[in-house]
């Protein structure tokens, strides 16, 4: 119980009565001592949306439907209490953890209860509305309270025993206290008991089976994380898993794993399956699936969501620490094994057997047992069977292994993992060709090399239903939009292959390509800059988050940091042709050199949908570390870059960073930004200002390593005990130096935004020690309690021109850019400006005084429309076959991008 003691809570009328209360991960409830076991009033902690104090000892709790104002004995008393229930209800709102019946109750309250209604219960005057949910009896004083989820308390039924007293009465028995009911009619009484004797009856069952399957000692903990009592299991894979493991298990669909609760899902858990558990063990199965795991990859229970995804991924999904079986990539052995391995007890045989690829619906060659199935059974082996049922729809992929330099093994175009089969595969002369063995002449296909458009190593295929890649494949698209996948027996192999194809596939003019470390090698047709009319054919490569362009005249561009794209999207083509994929980015080698926009097109639509997924992969955020993430051209996160700008423009008055956002809405917006901040803008009416800062923080709490990192943190927070500050500054700016270029940059943005926010503390009362206590403890990821974090921030702020190297010109300009927003919001909000409508420079074809045009756009304004009211004014006539096109630019002219004529302006 994370906190306990001795509380008054206030009735109606507001006089203060002393209660016993107790918090604990689920609820917030009061007694009338320490030694009652039935509370007599409980506030769901997912209910609680934020805790205040109210003067005097007194705090108020505030619920999503109702307010609860206690007294404490003391201010420290209640310092303690606020903390910890905004600790606990934070906690578990960002864990986003299964909610309870009491949270429930106003989304779906008759899906929810097994029965509910009113009864007469001995010691209460008016009737109370029962709910019989699950292995749990829920009173409540109302249907309303029931509605609003503020119930009086709960009794856990694995103690409970039901008695009929009369014909209308019963009581529900307990080791602690006897509740005697009474309906209002003998049928309803029957009723009421029926129902809580199947509560009695599934808690008691739920907790048996629990009981039985934790009798194997490595079933007490989790099977991927070790977390102790795990109570999920996968019931195909024979695992058991913890909670946060088993949410992770459902993101891979039931084709991988299929997740039950071994204390809710009673019905699913058989005699046979609960021996299977037994059987199994988390350790045969981890023999299998985990044979191979580093150390440096392994999960713990602290691990975060992301982490444990990957892995999961890793380890299932892609069977990657696999312990492969000696037929593995020979089908027609494997079946043959697997038909053997059923007719036995030996379930570690059929399991490796089965994850490697043999089919659980092979045909035996046996017309009375045509499967693997009817073999157990037939043989008596009822594990065996139980454990086939399960995996009857499970997609695991199959394969055959490579020998040497020259094998490989080939999939039919037909895109289906189970139908790997070997083949013998040469390269010469331009010719990939590959035959039934090696010792056969004639070849059973062949791929000409300069029919290749494209070859990608282990690509991720979202866009089909085929989950059984792995990293020892590759590959290949042809002009007659085909595709055929590779694979050998480990990733070094295929990327030989892949290499030594590549090398007679590319043209002298790109080879440097080839000697890259690609992920994807091709051929596209692209256009940019200002010739738009004629694309021409360049070869691309794509190399972790960077894309290297060659044109066909072997003229090199520079590379384009798909993490820095300021714009990726797709713009349709006449039928017959695949569309483009366009971006905008700017020049990471030359940051004052403007941008280009660039468009590609791929030779056929199958491959320019690969070229799409995996550049849109590589251009979004890949983990929860600063250099993971989508970045501006400064190396400022995107997501922290978007909150900071719309904070300056929307919200830097009162309260900005003291007010709470909603939790629900600063979750949303979170998970919207890390998955592509590109694609979000922020608008004022549409996002909250406070939901933002609040994404802003948060982001800085959760961030992988911290901003600080966990290297040189403790070192920033030694330097706050030295006493010149001359030597502090220094000290600092050392540290600033030793960060990573990301988190370096990051940190001055973020320290320039709240050295903004202090410069009008005046109207916002943010001060930098205000500022200093929100977010040291968010930056430094502490608690709170050491004053050092908060220190550290605040010498950034006071310091920050200094530190940061800020010249007088910088800072001037950001004032009157502050200034500007203040004067704006103010005419905004006073009705004296006209809003949507700016005054823009508009300049035709060369930026000149000459050409300058100055133009009032208004929030409707497209594209088209601005061009002719500049073709207007300069009385320029517009000829058959004129190609004119409206660029946007933007106030350094680092980037430029053009606009659909359709498109609006601002």
């Amino acid at each position: 119980i994370p906190s306990n003691g001795s509380l008054r809570s206030p009735p109606r009328s507001y006089i203060y009565q002393k209660r016993w209360v107790k918090l604990d991960a689920d609820y917030l409830r009061y007694f009338d001592s320490e030694k009652d076991t039935y509370s007599k009033r409980l506030i769901p902690v997912s209910s609680i949306s934020h805790v205040t104090s109210v003067g005097d000892q007194k705090f108020e709790v505030v619920t999503n439907n109702r307010n609860f104002v206690f007294r404490a004995e003391n201010d420290a008393d209640r310092k303690e209490w606020i903390w910890t229930l905004q600790q606990i209800a934070e906690e578990r709102k960002s864990k986003a953890p299964e909610r309870t019946l009491m949270s429930l109750a106003t989304d779906s309250a008759t899906e929810l209860a097994d029965k509910s209604g009113f009864l007469e219960l001995r010691g209460f005057k008016h009737k109370l509305f029962v709910v019989v949910a699950g292995d749990k009896v829920f009173l409540y004083k109302n249907a309303e309270d029931y509605r609003l989820g503020i119930g009086i308390t709960y009794i856990e039924m694995n103690v409970g025993n039901v008695k009929e007293v009369d014909r209308r009465s019963f009581d529900l028995t307990t080791p602690y206290r006897i509740f005697s009911f009474s309906a209002d009619s003998e049928q309803e009484k029957e009723e009421w008991v029926e129902a809580m004797q199947q509560s009695i009856a599934e808690a008691l069952s739920n907790s048996e089976v629990a009981e039985r399957i934790w009798v194997v000692e490595s079933n007490r903990f989790c099977a991927d994380c070790s977390s102790p009592k795990p109570d999920w299991a996968s019931i195909n894979l024979c695992v058991v898993i913890c909670k946060r493991c088993a949410g992770e298990h459902r993101g891979l669909g039931p084709g991988i794993t299929k997740v039950r609760s071994l204390k809710m899902d009673r019905k699913v858990w058989t005699e046979e399956l609960i021996e299977l558990f037994q059987q199994f063990g988390n350790v045969m199965a981890n023999q299998f699936w985990a044979a191979n795991v580093p150390p440096s990859e392994a999960i713990s229970p602290a691990s975060g969501s992301q982490e444990r995804r990957r892995f999961l991924i890793a380890k299932y999904r892609e069977g990657k620490y696999r312990h492969y079986h000696p037929l593995f990539g020979n089908q027609e052995e494997l079946d043959r094994a697997l038909c053997a391995a059923v007719t036995t007890s030996d379930l570690a045989e059929t399991q490796a057997l089965l994850f490697c690829g043999a089919s659980v619906t092979c045909d035996t060659g046996d017309p009375q047992c045509p499967t693997p199935l009817a073999l157990a059974e037939r043989s008596g082996q009822r594990l065996q069977m139980e454990f086939l049922l399960h995996n009857k729809t499970s997609g695991w992929f199959g394969g055959c292994c490579g020998a040497g330099w020259s094998s490989g093994r080939l999939l039919s175009a037909l895109l289906c993992c189970a139908e790997f089969s070997r083949r013998w595969c040469t390269l010469q002369d331009g010719v990939l060709s590959y035959y039934e063995n090696d010792r056969n002449t004639v070849p059973n296909g062949e791929i000409r090399v300069e029919e290749i458009v494209c070859l990608p190593l282990c690509s991720c295929r979202a866009w089909h239903d085929c989950s059984g890649l792995y990293e020892g494949t590759f590959e290949v698209y042809t002009e007659a939009d085909r595709l055929y996948l590779f694979g050998l027996e480990s990733p070094d192999s295929a990327r030989e292959w892949l290499k030594s194809i590549a090398k007679s596939f590319v043209q002298p003019c790109a080879e440097e390509l080839v000697a890259l470390d690609f992920e994807r090698l091709g051929r596209l047709h692209y256009k940019g800059g200002l010739t738009l009319e004629h694309a021409q054919e360049g070869w691309f490569a794509l190399v972790g988050s960077t894309l290297h362009v060659c044109s066909e005249d072997g003229r090199w561009q520079e590379p384009l940091q798909l993490r820095k794209l300021q714009e990726l999207c797709e713009y349709p083509c006449p039928a017959g042709r695949s569309p483009w994929l366009g971006g905008r980015a700017d020049h990471p080698a030359e940051p004052r050199r403007a941008g280009r926009t660039l468009y590609i097109q791929g030779e056929r639509k199958l491959d320019f949908l690969g070229w799409v997924h995996a550049i849109q992969k590589a251009a979004g955020s890949s983990g929860d570390t600063l250099s993971e993430q989508q970045l501006t051209e400064l190396d400022v996160p995107l997501l922290v870059d978007r909150c900071i700008d719309y904070i300056t423009q929307c919200g830097m008055g009162q309260g900005i960073y003291r007010k709470s956002g909603q939790n629900s809405k600063t979750t949303s917006l979170l998970e919207v930004l890390q998955r592509d901040a590109r694609c979000v803008r922020l608008k004022e009416g549409e996002h909250q200002v406070d939901d933002v800062a609040n994404t802003l923080k948060r982001f800085f709490r959760d961030l992988g390593d911290g901003l600080f990192t966990r290297r040189w943190a403790p070192d920033w927070l030694w330097a706050t005990a030295l006493e010149d500050e001359e030597a502090k500054v220094g000290e600092y700016r050392q540290l600033l130096a030793a960060l990573p270029p990301v988190n370096r940059a990051t940190l001055k943005a973020l320290i320039n935004h709240l050295f903004r926010v202090q410069c009008f503390s005046g109207e916002n009362q943010m001060n930098t020690h205000n500022l200093a206590i929100v977010f040291g403890p968010t930056l430094f990821q502490t608690d709170g309690k050491d004053y050092k974090a908060g220190r550290v921030v605040e010498d950034l702020i006071s310091h920050y021109v200094e530190i940061f190297n800020v010249n007088d010109q910088e800072m001037k300009k950001q004032q009157d850019e502050i200034t500007a927003i203040m004067k704006m919001r103010e005419a905004s909000s006073s009705g004296t400006q006209q809003a949507g409508d700016f005054i823009c420079t508009v300049y035709l074809e060369e930026k000149k005084t000459e050409t300058e045009q100055h133009v009032k756009v208004s929030a409707t304004m497209t594209a088209e429309e601005l061009t002719f009211e500049i073709l207007d004014r300069r009385k320029i006539v517009m000829k058959e076959k004129d190609y004119w096109s409206c660029f946007e630019v933007n106030e350094r002219e680092e980037a430029e991008r053009p606009l659909h004529y359709l498109e609006k302006v601002l």
